[in-house]
């Protein structure tokens, strides 16, 4: 079992035992879904419901109805089984994309780290034969090929 960092746990919700977690994870939508498990301590506890509030994501979990039930769980990190995610083939996260290399007609360079410039804006920072920042979702980016693990790009004059 692979486990995929998506969160930590912050805060408490009311009095039913609802959890608050901070996550910046790309697929919520598939991490916090309903009758799925989520990972905390190599426990493994099953999702009831699921919210969103601000900019917290709300969870219930399964056996725990009070907040005193889920105080121990505070300030923990959590995980999810990366199999239990179900990713379509397109969707590729942050830690696999590092794997990637970088192809730009002849030269080829691999990424050393990927950070969000903005709130929706993903840069990759790429080693060539110097750094080069590109971001995700630009024209730049010719194709993203998970099955080679690489990603064919056409840089512009002046970040070659």
């Amino acid at each position: 079992m692979e486990k995929v960092y998506i969160g930590k746990i912050v805060n408490t919700h009311g009095i039913k035992g609802e959890i608050r977690i901070l996550s910046d994870f790309e697929f919520k939508d598939k991490a916090f879904k309903v009758n799925t498990n989520i990972i905390v301590d190599d426990n493994t506890y099953k999702i009831t419901s699921y919210r969103k509030h601000k900019n917290f994501d709300m969870v219930t979990l399964e056996g725990f109805n009070n907040i005193n039930d889920v105080l121990f769980l505070m300030k923990k990190k959590v995980y999810k089984d990366k199999d239990e995610l179900n990713l379509d083939s397109n969707e590729i996260l942050d830690e696999d994309l590092i794997s990637f290399k970088v192809i730009d007609g002849n030269n080829s360079g691999k990424i050393t780290e990927i950070f969000y410039a903005s709130a929706t804006n993903k840069v990759l920072r790429v080693e060539f034969d110097k750094e080069v920042l590109i971001p995700l979702n630009s024209p730049i980016i010719k194709k993203i090929d998970s099955n080679k693990k690489e990603i064919i790009v056409e840089l512009i004059e002046g970040m070659k």
